[in-house]
This record gives C-alpha cells, sequence and structure tokens, in this order.
C-alpha cells in the first residue's frame, strides 16, 4: 500500500542530528564503552613474522601475571566451522586454525584478565618460536599469484584493439595509488556475554545482521539465539563490512570463561586486523577521434590481495557506463601477497577507478587543446551504454554547469604555468563522476502509539552518516508528525533485517522499507476505522486522505478527519503497527537505475622553489536525487572529500619490504589531513529525484571521495607542468 500524500516541508531541511546531544555529551553508547559485572579483559599477541609456521608457544610467564584467566592459542582452540564474515563468503583465514602464519600482525595468542593492564602486560610475555619462510611481498613479486579476471569483473564490447589501430590520438599510461587504512576515530571493539545459552555480541560493525549470521554458523547457534548490538560505532569506511576474527576470539573467550569479555584493539592492531585500501596498478589505453570523441577505452587493473583470503574491489566497474563509447574492455587481476586481507575503504574500486580515466581525460584535453569540460560533454552517455536504456535520473551536465559557475572556471587561463601568486603557482582541475546504484533488501516496521507518538526501527547502523535522523525526518515526514513525536531506532539485530551501510545503498534501502511501512500502517488505521460509525474517515482509502499535525484528514477537505490517538482510544487499542520492506530491482519501466553523478573543481597552489603543495579550495557540485536532509548530507560530502586530499597528498600504508610489518601504524606516523590540510569547500546539490527509488534519493556516502584525486591532480598539472600518475602526491615528485 502507498503511504498517502502529505507535507514535504521536512524533506531536504537541514534538521540537527537528532542523536547529537548524546553524542557531545559523552552518553552515546559505542562498543568500547560497555561494561558488564564480572567483565574480563582481552589483549592480543600478534606474529612477528611474515610467513611461515609456529614452531612453539610458550605462554607460562603470562599465565603467572596476577589476574591472568587464560591463554588461548591454536593449541586449545576447538575446531569452529567457517563462517560468512562478508556478502563473499568467508573473506578473512581464522588464524587460531592451524600454526600457519600468513602475514606480519596475524593474531597468535589471546590473554585474558581480571584488568584491561593485565591483560596487555602477559600477552607481552608470550613467548612464540617460528620456522619462518620468505614472504611473498611487493607488487611485482614475480612468485606472487595472480587472480586473472577477479571475480568475473572483465567485460568487453566492441572491437577495442582496432579501434585503438585506427584511432588518430591515442593514449596509454599506468597509475598507481600506494595502500592506504582505514582510520575511523573510535577503535575497533568487542564486549561478548552468554546468557542462558544466548549469545550478547557488542560489535564495531557496520553490519548487524551478517555479524549475527556468522556467528550463527561458527558457534553453531539458531541465529535467533545471537544479538547483536551496535547503536553507535565510532566510525568504520568499509572497515566494518568484514566480521573479524579478532571478534570471533573474543566470543570464544567469553564461552570458555563463561563470563563476559571485552577486547578494544590498539591503533596499530587497527592496521593489521581491519583491512585497508589495497595498492592498485592500472594501465588506461584510450583511442580518440581528433573531435575529441571517445573511439576505445582499455583499463587493465591490478590490485593486492591476502595470500589466501577474499576481497572484492571493483576498480573498472564504473567505466564502461562513464562515458559514451562503443569499444571497451576492463580487465581486473588481483596480487596474492603475504599481507593482512584488503578490505573495502570508501568508495572502493571506483576511487581508484576514477583517478585513472578522470586524469586520462584531462591529458587527452590538453593534447587536443580542448576545455576538459567541453571534451566531457563530448562524450556524454546520455542513455546508460551497456544497454542504451535511459538512466532513472541524470543531472551531470548540471553538475559541471553550476560547479564550473560556482568554481569560476571560466576565469581559468588553459596554459600550464600561467597562473601565480607571487611564489606561488597556481591550478585549476576538474573531474567527473559517475557511481553505481546499490539497493538491497531491507525490513522496517513502524507503530503509531496511543499518546501519538511513532517508534520506528530496522537492524541498520548509523556510522556517523546521519541514519538515525534521515529515518527520523522520514517517518514523521509519511506519518504527519513532528520530530519529537519520532524515535527510530537501530543497532540491533533482533530488529527488523537491514542491510550493510556500505556500498551507497543502505538510505536508499531504509528510506523505501520505511515508506512502505508508514503507508501499510496507514492503510491499518482506515482498515480500523472502515466500519466505524463514528469515524469522519469510514469508507475512506488511502487515495483520499493524508496526514498533517498527527491526524488523517482528507486530501480535499482538512476540517474532515481525526487523529491516530482517537482512533485508538475508540477502539481500546494501545498501539498499531505495520511492516513493510524493499528488494533490489535489477531495472524496471524501461530504464536503468542511476546511482549518483557529481563534478570536482580543485584549486591547488605549489610552491615552485619547495615543492609545497596546498589545496586552496574545492568545488562539488552533486546530483543526489531527493537529499533527505541538507546538513547531514552536505556534512557528508565535506568529511569524504577530506578524506580525498589525504588520499591525494598524505595517506600511505608503509609495508616493509622484507618481512611485511607495517612500519607507519600509529597516528604519528601514518598521515591524515587535519585542520590546516581542509581548504575553502562548497556542496552544492542539483537534480530532481530519481524515479527509481519511492523516495527519489540515491546515496551519498561515498561518492564524495571520488574524483577528489584526479582533480587534485590535473589541478597540479595545469599549475606546475607535471602530470602525476602516482597517489600520494609528495614534494620528492614536485621538486
Amino acid at each position: 500500500m502507498s503511504p498517502v500524500t502529505v507535507d514535504t516541508k521536512l524533506l531536504g531541511d537541514p534538521v540537527d542530528r537528532v542523536d547529537g546531544p548524546l553524542k557531545v555529551s559523552g552518553a552515546a553508547p559505542y562498543p568500547s564503552d560497555v561494561s558488564y559485572p564480572e567483565m574480563a579483559y582481552a589483549a592480543l599477541a600478534q606474529s612477528t613474522i611474515g610467513a611461515g609456521t609456529i614452531s612453539a608457544i610458550d605462554a607460562a610467564a603470562a599465565r603467572a601475571v596476577p589476574g591472568v584467566l587464560t591463554v588461548i592459542t591454536y593449541e586449545n582452540t576447538p575446531a569452529l566451522p567457517d563462517g560468512p564474515m562478508t556478502i563473499l563468503g568467508p573473506s578473512a583465514r581464522f588464524p587460531f586454525k592451524d600454526n600457519r602464519i600468513v602475514h606480519y600482525g596475524q593474531h597468535v595468542a589471546m590473554v585474558v584478565a581480571e584488568t584491561s593492564e593485565q591483560a596487555v602486560a602477559a600477552a607481552r610475555l608470550v613467548k612464540v618460536g617460528y620456522e619462518p619462510t620468505t614472504p611473498v611481498l611487493g607488487f611485482t613479486n614475480p612468485d606472487a599469484p595472480v587472480e586473472q579476471n577477479a571475480w568475473g569483473l572483465d567485460t568487453a564490447r566492441g572491437d577495442v584493439e582496432g579501434a585503438l589501430a585506427s584511432a588518430e590520438v591515442t593514449y596509454d599510461e599506468t597509475f598507481t595509488i600506494s595502500p592506504e587504512t582505514n582510520n575511523p576515530l573510535g577503535l575497533f571493539a568487542t564486549v561478548a556475554r552468554w546468557e542462558a545459552g544466548r549469545l550478547v555480541v557488542h560489535e564495531s560493525t557496520q553490519w548487524p545482521i551478517m555479524a549475527r549470521q556468522t556467528l550463527a554458523t561458527v558457534f553453531e547457534l539458531a541465529e535467533q539465539d545471537v544479538r547483536v548490538f551496535v547503536p553507535f560505532i565510532g566510525g568504520g569506511f568499509g572497515a566494518g563490512l568484514r566480521f573479524p576474527p579478532h571478534a570471533i576470539l573474543t566470543v570464544l573467550a567469553a564461552r570458555m570463561l563463561d563470563r563476559p569479555v571485552k577486547l578494544v584493539l590498539t591503533r596499530p592492531q587497527m592496521f593489521t586486523s581491519i583491512g585497508h585500501r589495497p595498492e592498485t596498478r592500472q594501465r588506461l589505453r584510450l583511442g580518440v577521434a581528433r573531435d575529441g570523441r571517445l573511439l576505445a577505452i582499455d583499463h587493465e587493473a591490478t590490485s593486492t590481495i591476502g595470500i589466501e583470503e577474499t576481497n572484492l574491489e571493483p576498480v573498472t566497474m564504473p567505466t564502461p557506463n562513464s562515458y559514451d563509447c562503443d569499444n571497451v574492455a576492463t580487465h581486473e587481476r588481483q596480487v596474492r601477497l603475504n599481507i593482512p586481507n584488503p578490505g573495502a575503504m570508501r568508495g572502493p574500486g571506483t576511487t581508484q577507478g576514477n583517478f585513472a580515466m578522470e586524469s586520462a581525460l584531462d591529458e587527452v584535453a590538453y593534447r587536443l587543446r580542448c576545455d576538459p569540460i567541453a571534451l566531457r560533454l563530448r562524450n556524454y552517455a546520455e542513455v546508460q551504454p551497456g544497454t542504451g536504456l535511459p538512466w532513472s535520473s541524470k543531472a551531470l551536465r548540471e553538475c559541471y554547469r553550476v560547479g564550473a559557475e560556482r568554481f569560476g572556471w571560466a576565469d581559468r587561463n588553459p596554459e600550464v604555468r600561467s597562473m601565480r601568486d607571487g611564489d606561488w603557482l597556481i591550478g585549476y582541475g576538474m573531474a567527473g563522476v559517475t557511481f553505481d546504484w546499490y539497493q538491497a533488501p531491507c525490513r522496517a516496521r513502524i507503530s503509531i502509539r496511543r499518546d501519538g507518538t511513532a517508534y520506528a526501527r530496522s537492524a541498520a547502523t548509523d556510522l556517523g552518516t546521519g541514519t538515525y535522523t534521515i529515518a527520523t525526518q522520514l517517518t514523521a515526514q509519511l506519518l504527519g508528525l513532528d520530530l519529537d513525536r519520532v524515535r527510530f531506532d537501530l543497532g540491533d539485530s533482533d530488529l527488523p533485517l537491514a542491510p550493510q551501510s556500505g556500498g551507497s545503498g543502505l538510505a536508499m534501502s531504509l528510506s523505501g522499507a520505511l515508506h512502505q511501512a508508514a503507508g501499510n500502517l496507514v492503510g491499518a488505521f482506515l482498515d480500523a476505522v472502515a466500519d466505524d460509525a463514528g469515524s469522519p474517515l469510514r469508507g475512506r482509502g488511502p487515495d483520499d486522505v493524508t496526514a498533517t499535525g498527527g491526524r488523517l484528514h482528507l486530501v480535499d477537505d482538512p476540517s474532515v478527519g481525526e487523529t491516530y490517538t482517537d482512533i485508538l482510544d475508540r477502539h481500546g487499542l494501545d498501539e498499531l503497527t505495520a511492516d513493510g520492506a524493499v528488494e533490489p530491482k535489477a531495472e524496471g519501466a524501461g530504464m536503468m537505475p542511476a546511482g549518483g553523478f557529481a563534478a570536482r573543481f580543485v584549486e591547488v597552489r605549489v610552491d615552485e622553489d619547495l615543492g609545497v603543495l596546498r589545496v586552496a579550495r574545492v568545488v562539488t557540485a552533486i546530483d543526489a536525487g531527493r537529499v533527505l536532509n541538507e546538513k547531514t548530507a552536505r556534512s557528508q560530502v565535506l568529511g569524504a572529500t577530506v578524506m580525498g586530499i589525504g588520499m591525494s597528498l598524505l595517506e600511505q600504508t608503509e609495508f616493509d619490504p622484507g618481512t611485511g610489518r607495517v612500519a607507519n601504524a600509529t597516528l604519528g606516523d601514518y598521515l591524515i589531513p587535519v585542520n590546516a590540510d581542509v581548504p575553502d569547500l562548497d556542496v552544492v546539490f542539483v537534480g530532481e529525484p530519481d524515479r527509481f527509488s519511492p523516495v527519489g534519493i540515491k546515496g551519498i556516502g561515498e561518492i564524495g571521495i571520488v574524483g577528489v584525486a584526479a582533480a587534485i591532480a590535473n589541478a597540479v598539472h595545469h599549475a606546475t607542468g607535471r602530470r602525476i600518475r602516482s597517489l600520494p602526491i609528495t614534494i620528492e615528485k614536485l621538486l
């Protein structure tokens, strides 16, 4: 049943975060804040070699530390089934399954004690003997196994080689991006407790339902006997999309001791335990006509992966559909190394692929002496290239136009090294962005109580993206209630099923489920008064009514209606409840569902003598469909843009070439942007509600990082004449 027509004044309003007061007062319960009576504390000991086997473990000194309750190693760990640790299946090797070591920093022992300090001290006393082998390290190591056509993502259409051979202008260059590590502010934590055969876990996860499935499988429980809580997570950026081995160990310890156990990772352990953006190398070949038409695209990407693990990093996925080109081929490869397994990091794959493609188009524009925007418009995909179907919505042209106007692109002198301010060379750069569409199954439940308040819930998560707030706004909107009359709960696997907060799909999926639940709930109220002689809404259907001010009334006569409370009182009901659900659809109504689109414009300044690079300002124009909350949406794009600056200029996880040890695994050594690195950031939303989403929205959690690196690199070229195809862009590359 469709929801009633409602006043749309709440949608898009820059409403303050409903969870803001809890956060600023320190009352928001993060997993690391959870405490239980008689709780024990765990600490990890980790491998000091990159490959080999454990020959002996001496934990006697650790067990002798006052307060130590147990030391768990592969020697006393029971056999456990593999669990579905991500949507891809078992993607992380359980480290206590045997004595093999597959990467430096692999967990080799867990110490559990009465206090955290005792556990940490004892973990340092665990002595491990090894029989090391030579680890497979380095992107170009000839001994590294290579997976061709990774995940079956290779694509082909047309005659790429023929078009390249006949093209008037050809392009063939290689791009490299260093590995980066997710560094959310909140340290990942697990608290596990067994209650009369039922397992309760507080976990830093972006996916409570998947976490429940994993734990149920590993510990051979019914899913209803596992409950996962994560009302607040403290950031994730994709790191919480896998269920990590350390969490399984914590649950195991709680079962062995029959008491609650807490584990909080240290910052260095975050670098080896929760994934990172893999190192990538891309070869991009283009064939172009003199008038700027793309005749051929051949995009080959290779990324790193753990020696025997899984990770999906679809670097070339957007390439076939970003521009109008008849001849396109993409190739995905993965190199297996003795490193901690990579994982999702904001905009996985697309972020790296966009850097290569948008940098290459900028180079081609300079060769043709063509404005970079004009070149992109010359190859604009009016329909989805793979199918020929129209997009459900696409305002990329408007992104280019509005972004260029706000940035002042027309003031750019196109000649390199032509703009300066004293010792500073000034450069303007831009990039286009096409981000794939995503939706997943989701359910929601809404109740309206006799006091006139609504209670909505779904097992989603809020990474700080504003899920609490937009779900509250949307529920209030659909039911005609004030915000303070709506409560929304998430972060509990006992609530209706929800997908991961990742892939920029949660808001679309959750909003669709809430949309249907609200419509069904209004229908339930109308059913309640269908034969009620005392109701002015007797016999009315959903199309006849609208909701405002906590009441249902006729669309054409607001004076005819009654409140939810009146209906519940008269029928002796405490509440009415309805469920809603959405299922993913590949296509519909003769159109292709569109993801987000964007245009990025960047000004950089480069000191000609010192090579110092500063990003001066960034303008982002985004087609996000209907924006549910302008403030939280803008905040998402701002934060992602800052991450893009880090990726472009600072971030680089350094693996020791001999051992695979992460050499900069602290925030003192791993550089991330600080306030001084963040310039003037401007965000503008364009476009119309998307036809494919029942609420008209698109996901924007990740698109804000895509295109930043290319726009910066293109601006650096404009300023200096140097073409940088390797990230991060360091001083050494500019001198």
